[in-house]
């Protein structure tokens, strides 16, 4: 793989929005949902779809792999499904009396992790050093993993026979837990029409960019610089759900960290090089919910990872606009600054217009 090319943050944002453009035409009318999703990937993060059957989430990420030009693989978990089976494992080969790696499906830019929930612990654990190390150590060797690689895993939320809840350190290695939800009834309506238009299953996508263009995106999203107020309120959402009364184990910080990393990819996404409190709150319930447990005794009422994360929001501090500085802008603020000034530069709209909570995935 080449060396990626250093890309603007409004090359970025017009990509993203042919991306998701594209995606559109195969999953109709979830336009925030793949948005969020899109974020996680360009937070170089992985995501966990968990939502009813036969709502798009393995059309999703075959989508978002096709649009990105990653290489992509599936993975149906079934709990026979051993380790081996999706990091690889060695073969003797008798022809020259050795035994060689014979890569599993992780060895790709986009693995499917279909039906997370329905293979046991033990190879669910596979997939943490591969999620957050990028590696994978069999008998001892250790084989790194191709940038980029991301997992998109889903999860059925209402069937529990004969399945096995991903555990805590598993749930807190996804970045985001997204659901999409029913479309309503044009939308459903648009899938019957464009399937007899098409005249077959399949629906092949164009190629937006390419895996090098996908980690120079990446790139500039980690060159965005995040207010501290903002970060600051990333850092009180996720106190707060440690000292909720309903909550048993809340976020750690690795749960603000996230909603940082998240913040930044989604502003860049909606075409700003700056985040607001909004970003914050567009991807709060998506980053936190599945990183909130509550206490055992209200397992029976309507308390969830996700009310407390919605409620964190309201209840939360929210800090005030801040000034955004460009270049042109910090450089006259430093000079000021040197000449003992204390002039300040005119305040930018914190957001535009309908750049609201957005819908809380999952």
């Amino acid at each position: 793989m080449t060396h990626p090319t250093q890309m603007s943050l409004r090359q970025v944002s017009e990509l993203s929005s042919a991306v998701l453009d594209e995606v559109d035409r195969a999953v109709v009318g979830k336009r925030e949902p793949l948005r969020l999703v899109l974020a996680g990937i360009l937070a170089g993060g992985h995501v966990l779809l968990e939502d009813y059957p036969g709502l798009g989430k393995t059309l999703a990420a075959r989508s978002f792999a096709q649009t990105l030009g990653l290489d992509f693989k599936r993975a149906q978990f079934t709990p026979d499904l051993l380790p081996g089976d999706i990091t690889g494992s060695f073969v003797y080969d008798q022809r020259v009396g050795e035994f060689e790696f014979r890569a599993g499906p992780l060895f790709t830019g986009l693995l499917l992790a279909d039906e997370i929930n329905r293979t046991p612990p033990k190879t669910q654990a596979a997939l943490l050093e591969a999620m957050q190390e990028k590696q994978v150590t069999v008998e001892g060797r250790t084989f790194p993993l191709p940038r980029p690689f991301h997992v998109l895993a889903t999860a059925n939320p209402v069937e529990y026979e004969g399945t096995y809840p991903l555990p805590e350190a598993q749930l807190d290695r996804f970045l985001m837990r997204i659901s999409f939800g029913y479309p309503t009834l044009d939308e459903e309506w648009e899938i019957l029409s464009s399937r007899m238009a098409r005249q077959r299953e399949e629906q092949q996508l164009e190629r937006i960019v390419d895996a090098d263009q996908l980690l120079a995106m990446q790139a500039a999203v980690e060159a965005t610089a995040v207010d501290e107020s903002v970060g600051r309120y990333c850092v009180a959402l996720a106190a707060a759900s440690r000292a909720h009364g309903d909550v048993l184990m809340g976020a750690s910080p690795r749960g603000a960290l996230g909603l940082l990393l998240c913040a930044r990819a989604y502003a860049v996404v909606d075409g700003r090089d700056y985040v607001t409190p909004e970003d914050v709150k567009a991807v709060a319930v998506p980053v936190l919910a599945h990183r909130i447990t509550v206490k055992p005794e209200l397992w029976m009422s309507n308390a969830s990872g996700r009310s407390v994360a919605e409620s964190l929001l309201r209840t939360v501090a929210t800090p005030s606009a801040r000034e955004h500085l460009g270049a042109d802008a910090a450089a006259t603020s430093a000079a000021v600054a040197t000449s003992g000034s204390t002039a300040r530069p005119a305040a930018r709209p914190a957001a535009g217009p309908g750049h609201g909570s957005g819908p809380a995935g999952g």
